[in-house]
């Protein structure tokens, strides 16, 4: 058996048992809340658990290191859909400490990409098309500068309302502490 087929097979069960019904909720976040966060498995749960959230009070976005690095990527666009048509009246973006992408060389994907059959002309193609292939698999140095970059880019950007708070969170992946990078509530440090 496949992974799928398991996946299949559980769901059969899952929907004849009416597994479902504990997790029925609308689409519209009950604490009007939208997180961005990282797509580490150690955080899946954790996040929500952490803040107190249960299914229903928030939307979530995630994404390899939390990051916001193009101001029209789908990132964005998932933010200003959940403030514009899902009644989110805030932003959380919460990095982790211990996070794959810091510090993580571009050099090192190309080479697993490579390793996986993906030839260097496609790279070379690629960059030589004006793509910044190193800069976009590159990581970050620091969880908070990235987490405050990312609210500035958040924040910044000329489809977000001004009256929305942009708040920066790390959180520990072992114990759920969170520290608060940014206050969206204090408009000099979100700016």
């Amino acid at each position: 058996m496949t992974l799928l087929t398991d996946i299949l097979t559980f769901n059969e069960t899952f929907v004849e048992n009416k597994e479902y019904e504990k997790f029925e909720t609308t689409k519209f976040p009950d604490k009007r809340v939208v997180i961005l966060t990282c797509m580490d498995t150690r955080l899946v749960e954790l996040v929500t658990e952490a803040m107190n959230f249960k299914n229903g009070d928030v939307k979530i976005v995630r994404n390899a290191g939390a990051i916001v690095n193009h101001p029209f990527g789908s990132i964005m666009r998932s933010l200003l859909v959940a403030v514009y048509q899902l009644q989110a009246d805030e932003v959380l973006i919460v990095g982790h400490h211990d996070c794959g992408m810091g510090s993580l060389s571009s050099d090192v994907i190309i080479d697993a990409m490579k390793e996986r059959g993906i030839q260097q002309e496609v790279v070379d193609t690629l960059r030589n098309a004006g793509i910044e292939v190193d800069k976009w698999l590159s990581g970050f140095n620091s969880v908070e500068e990235s987490v405050e970059h990312s609210v500035k880019m958040v924040k910044s950007h000329p489809l977000m309302v001004d009256s929305i708070p942009i708040h920066g969170l790390v959180i520990d992946p072992s114990t759920g502490k969170l520290d608060l990078v940014v206050d969206g509530y204090k408009k000099e440090e979100a700016l």
